[in-house]
């Protein structure tokens, strides 16, 4: 059992005075002191916990800027003062490790934006300007069908074309650019 009188003993109670004096008399230097004996035994908690470096010191600055606000509801008869800004050490730890593992929704995701909504008119258009065009694909020589197909929708470049058809390059281009020009008259044509 230890005497009240014990170093133990009248650092528990100074800290408890401390703590009092914050919360009744907004003491500044009270706190001052506090922070002074406290913060760098919560800091060696919570890297004790899993914290890093810096986010051990941010929350320190969060579990003194409660200990601050809300001292006057330290109560010496149910804990001292290190029980009691300890738990709120604790608390401040378990509430980032759930921020951590449900991290908060940024509306502005590009994933999280809905598409924007198409018309009907527009879809119909679409859809029929789709059908003209696979209509005048299917009218063009094949040779032509055939390059324009691997050019624009296979996405090859030209001189991989002409290596896999055998064909020059100036040949490729030729029938590619012959072969736009017809899409272009017939998409031209009112339907």
């Amino acid at each position: 059992m230890q005497d009240s009188s014990s170093p133990a003993a009248e650092a528990a109670s100074s800290l408890d005075d401390l703590l009092l004096a914050v919360g009744r008399r907004r003491d500044r230097a009270a706190f001052a002191a506090l922070f002074e004996r406290v913060a760098p035994r919560l800091k060696a908690f919570l890297r004790r916990q899993g914290c890093d470096a810096g986010q051990a010191e941010e929350l320190v600055q969060e579990v003194m800027l409660v200990v601050w606000r809300r001292a006057e509801l330290f109560d010496p008869a149910r804990a001292t003062a290190t029980t009691w800004i300890f738990t709120v050490a604790r608390n401040r730890r378990l509430d980032a490790l759930r921020r951590e593992s449900r991290p908060e929704i940024d509306p502005g995701d590009p994933m999280l934006v809905p598409d924007p909504v198409e018309w009907a008119d527009h879809r119909l258009e679409t859809a029929q300007s789709a059908g003209r065009l696979r209509a005048a694909l299917d009218d063009l020589p094949p040779e032509q069908a055939d390059l324009v197909r691997l050019a624009y929708f296979e996405d090859k470049p030209h001189t991989t074309i002409a290596a896999e058809r055998g064909l020059p390059l100036g040949t490729v281009k030729s029938r590619v650019r012959l072969a736009l020009e017809r899409l272009r008259k017939v998409l031209r044509e009112p339907s």
